[in-house]
């Protein structure tokens, strides 16, 4: 499965079969996470054989739940961002190889994750449960393009194809708080989200990239 099909075929899931990870997966896990890592200076880890990193209501909402990957970095303007960015990467990536994600934003244990962490000088928000799930999750309703998008005269393939990948974005609440507006080659992207805006910035400039095509177009 190519990352292009796993952002078609993902969906959430909170509840996962006990069955662990094989070594072979959690090493391209650990991976992939590294080089996120190196190219955006961030701090995600894998974490497996427990739930630490869930709160309690998180616990109770889902189940099965042993291994999750801490979105972590320095705290700068833009971690937000590079977060939700890279966990879009990781979660697509964790479907290509038969997973099953949740992204829990709103509802995870800052201490609890940070006890599989070997520094401090970092911030955490979010985690991303990784499993294999009891399904594989069901779509939730969507926005139109034309709700969320424009172009400033004839609208072009590549622009309309990463307007239909962002929509297939997870978001908090499942709001799709996105406005992306396309002039040229030249395409802005906003998301009006409360706390949660930068995250779903970050995850929807991966999945609009992914379905536009980054050669396409330049962001603004």
């Amino acid at each position: 499965m190519t990352i292009e099909e796993a952002m078609k075929e993902r969906h959430t899931v909170r509840h996962f079969k006990d069955k662990s990870i094989p070594s072979d997966t959690t090493e391209k896990l650990n991976a992939r996470i590294a080089q996120n890592n190196s190219d955006y200076g961030l701090r995600l880890e894998l974490v497996t054989g427990n739930n630490d990193g869930l709160n309690v209501l998180a616990k109770l909402l889902g189940k099965g739940i042993k291994n999750y990957i801490i979105l972590a970095g320095p705290d700068t303007p833009d971690l937000d961002v590079k977060l939700g960015y890279c966990g879009a990467d990781m979660i697509l990536y964790a479907q290509t190889l038969g997973l099953n994600t949740w992204w829990i934003g709103g509802m995870f244990s800052d201490k609890g994750a940070r006890k599989s962490l070997d520094t401090d000088s970092v911030r955490i928000n979010g985690v991303l449960a990784v499993g294999y799930g009891q399904t594989s999750g069901t779509a939730h309703k969507s926005k139109s393009a034309a709700e969320i998008s424009s172009y400033n005269g004839d609208t072009p393939q590549w622009f309309s194809d990463g307007v239909e990948a962002l929509l297939l974005a997870p978001t908090a609440l499942n709001r799709q708080s996105f406005d992306v507006r396309g002039d040229g080659s030249r395409v802005c992207l906003t998301c009006s989200n409360g706390r949660f805006s930068g995250i779903d910035l970050g995850i929807g400039k991966y999945f609009f990239e992914l379905g536009a095509g980054k050669e396409n177009f330049e962001w603004i």
